[in-house]
């Protein structure tokens, strides 16, 4: 008879992301707050990509992506006409009492958007800078100086976003003759993470320097590679306590983007590393905008750190479930709670954090429905046509015949408005 691994002195420590040390950033519309920073939750960002000229069909995707959890959404501020529909955009999303802050967009001529467009620059409530591209020369740090004075004026969070595909080139040069001089220089990769991070870094002082609250500031590294984005944030991190935005640039379309975005975010935000997140997916034909919020909200959830839509455990299927009723099934779950969560946050609150089990057969079923909220394990190949239905992780009753899934659906619903209702 074998010997059995004695049991650890202590127990196995839980494991949970790293604390968070940045400042706080209070990014407002009105008197709706999102708080970032601190111990404040990680919050989820994303961008439209429709022409912000064609102010009502923008405002109606800013609304959709918050309903589907972005807390703050950015748009292009790019010609002179997307400026002055700006304050048309943020009416139209009051109108639909959405108040989710607006972010600005600005690239190479925001100092004259601004400028020239007060309403914008008001009805914006954080404006992101890509210090790569303000301007050559002299006339870089005059129109920087021009955005980060008006972002002072009115009180509006900034984030300075570098980006390694618009990194300050004139910067980039410098730091590549001192690392020529180097007895042993550098990799070309590393010294262009020390540009990215300098650039950041030094344009936040800057702004406060201009007079720039620095809790206002929130600073982004860009780029579009795991170990990239990895080795960039660790370092910014240490250097600095700015809030900070966590996002592959260009991450790609569907399974690539989804993967390389949930590997490179997990791991920094495991380690404590971010506060906001977008993930940058190009939409698939057909796809809605909203993916990419659904994309960001999963990371947060599989890691514990949120909660946005209940979630639903289905197993993957094997030998023992040819049919495919527990995949349908656990796919029309899914599609109704997601569905019915923007109103149901307002009506059922704490809803967000109910686990459903969906299940296909005797193996791991009871196991898995007992260890959710409500759960369902249904019968796999050669098993008895019956659907035992747990709640609270007690046998509750057994389903059977051709409207199974017709009936869990109404007993989910039922769980919900008894449990949650305000």
């Amino acid at each position: 008879m074998s010997e059995q691994t004695p049991c650890a002195a202590s127990p196995i420590a839980l494991a949970a992301p790293l604390p968070r040390k940045s400042r706080v950033a209070r990014i407002a519309w009105g008197e709706h707050v999102v708080t970032v920073g601190g111990s404040a939750p990680v919050r989820l960002q994303s961008m439209t990509n429709t022409d912000t000229v064609d102010a009502v069909e923008t405002a109606i995707q800013v609304r959709d992506l918050a309903q589907a959890g972005s807390e703050l959404v950015r748009i292009t501020v790019n010609t002179p006409e997307a400026a002055a529909a700006v304050p048309y955009i943020r009416e139209q999303l009051d109108r639909m009492n959405c108040p989710v802050p607006l972010v600005g967009d600005f690239h190479y001529n925001g100092h004259r958007l601004l400028t020239d467009h007060p309403d914008c620059a008001q009805a914006l409530s954080k404006y992101r800078i890509n210090p790569g591209n303000v301007g050559k020369g002299e006339k870089k740090d005059k129109q920087f100086a021009q955005m980060i004075e008006i972002a002072a004026r009115y009180d509006k969070a900034v984030r300075i976003g570098v980006n390694w595909g618009s990194l300050d080139q004139e910067l980039m040069a410098q730091l590549m003759d001192v690392n020529n001089q180097r007895a042993q220089p550098w990799d070309v990769r590393q010294v262009m993470y020390e540009a990215l991070i300098t650039s950041a870094i030094d344009s936040a002082r800057r702004a406060e320097a201009l007079g720039l609250n620095g809790d206002n500031i929130l600073l982004s590294c860009k780029v579009s590679g795991v170990q990239d984005l990895i080795a960039v944030y660790r370092e910014l991190a240490r250097r600095c306590d700015y809030a900070l935005h966590l996002g592959l640039t260009e991450a790609g379309m569907g399974t690539r983007g989804t993967v390389s975005s949930s590997v490179a975010l997990g791991i920094l935000l495991q380690e404590g590393i971010g506060d906001t997140i977008r993930v940058s997916l190009t939409p698939q034909p057909g796809e809605a905008r909203t993916q990419e919020v659904v994309v960001a909200a999963e990371i947060l959830q599989a890691l514990g750190m949120r909660s946005f839509v209940p979630s639903v455990t289905a197993c993957p299927g094997c030998g023992r479930t040819t049919s495919t009723v527990f995949q349908e099934l656990a796919k029309d779950i899914d599609d109704f709670l997601r569905a019915n969560m923007p109103i149901w946050r307002q009506q059922y609150p704490g809803v967000e954090g109910m686990k459903v089990a969906v299940m296909g057969c005797i193996v791991n079923g009871p196991g898995e429905s007992k260890h959710a909220d409500i759960g369902i394990s249904l019968p796999g190949t050669g098993e008895a046509p019956a659907a035992p239905v747990y709640i609270n992780g007690e046998k509750a009753m057994t389903l059977r015949g051709e409207r199974i899934a017709e009936e869990f659906q109404a007993i989910v619903l039922n769980y919900i408005q008894q449990r949650y209702a305000a």
